[in-house]
This record gives C-alpha cells, structure tokens and sequence, in this order.
C-alpha cells in the first residue's frame, strides 16, 4: 500500500459525537411536528436537506421554520439551537490527535453540514479553549458551500481536484456506509467508525 499522505474526516459521529434525538425534540419543542421524519443521522430530509445542499440559506431555512411551525417570531437563535442539538460530545481527544495528525500529512474535513453548525463550528465556541475548527484542519469542504451532499460522487471527484489528493494515498473516515461505499470508488482507503468510536489506532496503522 502506498503511503497514506491526506486524510480526510467526517464530522458528525467520527469528530464529534451525535445525539440526533436532542436534535429532534429542540425542533419539535418549536413545534416541527415531522421533526422525527426529516431529521436523520446521515441524510436529512425536506427543508433540513435543503439547508444542507445550500439550496436555502441559513435565513431562507430560518423562514421556512417559521412557516411549518406556524410562528413568525421563532428567533434565528432558537433554530441555530435546533441544530446545535445534534453535538453530544467535543472530544478533545481527537482534535489533540488530528493537530499531530497534521505535522504527518494533510488533514480535511467533509462534511454534510449546513451555515447553523459551521457558524459555530468557526468560531471560538468551538472549544473549550477557544479554538475554532479551522484551527485543526488544513482545508474544511462543508456540504452547503459546495452546493452538494455525500453521497454524490461529484463531492468526491471534487476535493480529489481541489486538495491535489491522490485516492491511493488517501484515508476517509465516514460513519455513513453509503458515503465510504461511494468514496472506495475512486480508489480511497475507507474506515467506517460507529458513532462516538475511538478510531486513532486505525489512523495510525495506515500511516505505519
């Protein structure tokens, strides 16, 4: 095997760990009554895909919550919230790894997301320490910017031109099995961690 030079991160369910039920009960409590249908842990549906895919902006999203529950006054905050509802855990752990990580070789992030989790993603909020993402990763390819959702192969043949990766030299990290089934397609080493999983020694068996 070639040696591994670029690895690439999921971020919810391998960076940070998930609770899609908070999730839903924040956007139900708002009263999204489908909360449960259009919320998923790997794809999300209606509106919330919207959001994801970059066909809505966060304040065109933030009208079309305001329309389903029926409130007009329902703050940009609350959403934001809504969203933020999904993050579990920050495992310091991980980031402490990826910053080593990064002295190695190149270090990315793909992520379905959308501007709610990333506005706070960017910011020193992110952290205990005050350190923003972009701090841990030398390029962050976040779903709403580039218009597309794993997993669509055009994301994939996308950050391989963008970052100059080359798939034999490549790891992703993905907890979404159609998103690493798509990736080993053009030719990626793939590891599927669970939700919450430890996946450093993986990391580093590759890079051995």
């Amino acid at each position: 095997m070639e040696k591994i030079k670029n690895v690439i991160f999921d971020l919810g369910g391998v960076v940070l760990h998930l609770d899609r039920l908070q999730a839903v009960a924040r956007f139900k409590a708002m009263g999204v009554e489908e909360a449960e249908q259009m919320l998923d842990a790997y794809h999300q549906n209606g509106v919330f895909l919207q959001v994801e895919d970059g066909s809505l902006s966060a304040e065109e999203f933030c009208t079309e919550i305001r329309k389903l529950t029926g409130n007009e006054d329902l703050p940009y905050q609350t959403i934001a919230d809504g969203w933020l509802g999904f993050i579990k855990e920050i495992p310091m752990y991980k980031l402490n790894y990826i910053l080593e990580l990064r002295k190695k070789c190149n270090v990315y992030l793909l992520s379905n997301t959308n501007p709610f989790i990333m506005e706070w993603a960017r910011s020193k909020a992110f952290t205990p320490e005050g350190r923003p993402i972009t701090d841990y990763f030398d390029r962050l390819y976040a779903s709403y910017e580039l218009k597309m959702v794993k997993p669509n192969p055009a994301i994939f043949d996308f950050i391989l031109k963008d970052s100059g990766a080359i798939p034999s030299e490549t790891l992703f990290l993905d907890d979404g099995k159609a998103n690493v089934e798509e990736a080993a397609k053009f030719g990626i080493h793939i590891y599927q961690p669970q939700d919450g999983e430890d996946w450093r020694n993986v990391v580093d068996s590759y890079l051995e």
